[in-house]
């Protein structure tokens, strides 16, 4: 019976650690110029045993194919409707009713609703400061008329600069100084509705921003960088920032208000920090380091975390930096970049997207014959890069060792797969041609566009640009 008992407890073991680790949920952004079929990212979610997944608004594609998966949802309200929603309690009551409510009653098992998306990010300039507590309120007051306040539950996203630490010790963290009468309003309001915490937490950002930020401290092996408080010392940077946050509210009486990581994540492209290695190291890490359970010095219990993000997003604004573009475990077309084990598949690696189709094998390059020195080649350059994407050109990028001829190349290629292979998009100015022979090289990917879910309509004629693409323009100049 002894050995019953041993093997029993070891199954048991093994069973609650599964357990904790296929918590782990996704960002299923759609920001893209070809998305994959809302039915197949549903299927990618569930092969890999992810078990939530946070979206940004509720497009009505994405929410009719999370009818009966089982999976549960957080839907979010983007930025530009909190104004009418601060102000109307008609459109909060709309609101609920058609993508809350409807959806439920439809198989869709929706937890939270995110009202905002970082709407106090110091580079908005205060634009949301005004709103997003109202419209938390009336969304919150929606929910109770509908009869959905038990089981659905209000949030705001919030990035991690809503609050800091002068002494770089989580156990002087508070709330930033003008935004924290605001935000100790918005935390009694979650309390006082048994609601929850969100925060994005982004170790990235910090070695983006700052080139003397110690690289080891980003990841999750030890530190020699570590952060001394107390009795404590911090060897990562995750857990000292979370902690940041449980001591902020903790000072401010709020202790136990559960907390949520609704983005944690690494880039893949666009910076040099950004690439497969460091996005691998830092994913596996953090997963590695949850699936323990033994969670923070100051929240030691289970995190409840969502990975950003799934898949690639080629039309994500770039204002922060290239990078934004490649947050994705996939690519645009459902392939894995890099082996992560979540935990929860009997592979221990990511399941790729089914059943992807491609446009024709062919690509649109420079015409070997063009003088690099062409004066026509500038603009065409500016107008492919701004109506397309070319985040992968730069230093120690994936495209970065390409030369001039294969720079103008991607840059035209990527208008023209995201023009669907058209003609008339690998016209520029008569510099380009068509070619069967694929022009990739190492970590240089040139693609071939997916068949998209929905067509988009698209301005593919060549008007010229005013807009210059800095990136390429640099190329020109080697």
């Amino acid at each position: 019976m002894g050995w019953v008992s041993i093997v029993a407890g070891v199954i048991c073991s093994l069973l609650i650690l599964i357990d904790r680790v296929s918590g782990i949920g996704a960002n299923w952004g759609t920001q893209t110029s070809h998305p994959l079929p809302p039915d197949t990212v549903v299927q990618m979610l569930k092969e890999n045993g992810f078990q939530k997944v946070k979206l940004f608004d509720a497009e009505e594609g994405t929410m009719n194919a999370l009818r009966k998966s089982g999976l549960e949802v957080m839907v979010g309200i983007p930025n530009d409707m909190l104004a009418v929603l601060a102000t109307s309690m008609n459109a909060a009551n709309t609101w609920v009713s058609t993508n809350l409510s409807a959806y439920i009653n439809d198989g869709v098992h929706i937890r939270y609703v995110a009202v905002g998306n970082e709407p106090f990010l110091q580079t908005y300039n205060g634009s949301f400061l005004q709103t997003t507590f109202p419209a938390l309120q009336n969304i919150q007051g929606a929910l109770i008329k509908a009869g959905l306040s038990n089981q659905v539950k209000v949030t705001v996203p919030l990035n991690a600069d809503v609050y800091n630490s002068p002494s770089g010790r989580p156990s002087d963290g508070d709330f930033r100084s003008d935004i924290r009468d605001l935000m100790l309003t918005i935390v009694k309001f979650l309390s006082d509705n048994a609601a929850v915490f969100t925060v994005n937490i982004y170790p990235f950002i910090s070695l983006y921003s700052d080139s003397n930020f110690p690289v080891d401290y980003a990841f999750f092996e030890g530190s020699s960088s570590g952060v001394v408080d107390g009795s404590v010392t911090y060897s990562n940077m995750f857990d000292a920032n979370l902690d940041t946050l449980i001591w902020a509210l903790k000072k401010n009486g709020f202790a136990n208000l559960p907390v949520i990581v609704g983005e944690i994540g690494w880039p893949t492209d666009g910076d040099a920090n950004a690439n497969i290695q460091y996005a691998q190291r830092f994913n596996q890490g953090f997963m590695n380091h949850i699936s323990t359970g033994q969670g923070t010095p100051m929240r030691p219990e289970l995190i409840d975390a969502y990975l950003f993000s799934l898949i690639d997003e080629d039309e994500k604004s770039i204002q922060p930096g290239n990078f934004e573009r490649h947050w994705g475990l996939y690519t645009y077309d459902g392939w894995p970049k890099y082996q992560l084990n979540l935990g929860t598949t009997k592979t221990g690696s990511l399941v790729r997207a089914k059943n992807i189709q491609y446009l024709d094998k062919t690509w649109c390059v420079l015409k070997p014959s063009v003088n690099l020195d062409n004066s026509k080649l500038a603009a065409t350059i500016s107008y492919a890069c701004a109506n397309a994407d070319c985040t992968s050109l730069g230093y120690k990028t994936s495209c970065g060792d390409l030369d001039v001829q294969g720079n103008i190349s991607y840059a035209f290629n990527s208008y023209y797969q995201k023009n669907d292979q058209d003609d008339v998009a690998c016209g520029f100015e008569n510099l380009a041609t068509t070619t069967n022979k694929d022009p990739s090289t190492g970590t240089c990917r040139f693609g071939i566009m997916i068949i998209a879910d929905s067509g988009i309509s698209r301005q593919i004629e060549y008007h010229g640009a005013s807009l210059l693409s800095s990136v390429l323009l640099l190329f020109l100049t080697l």
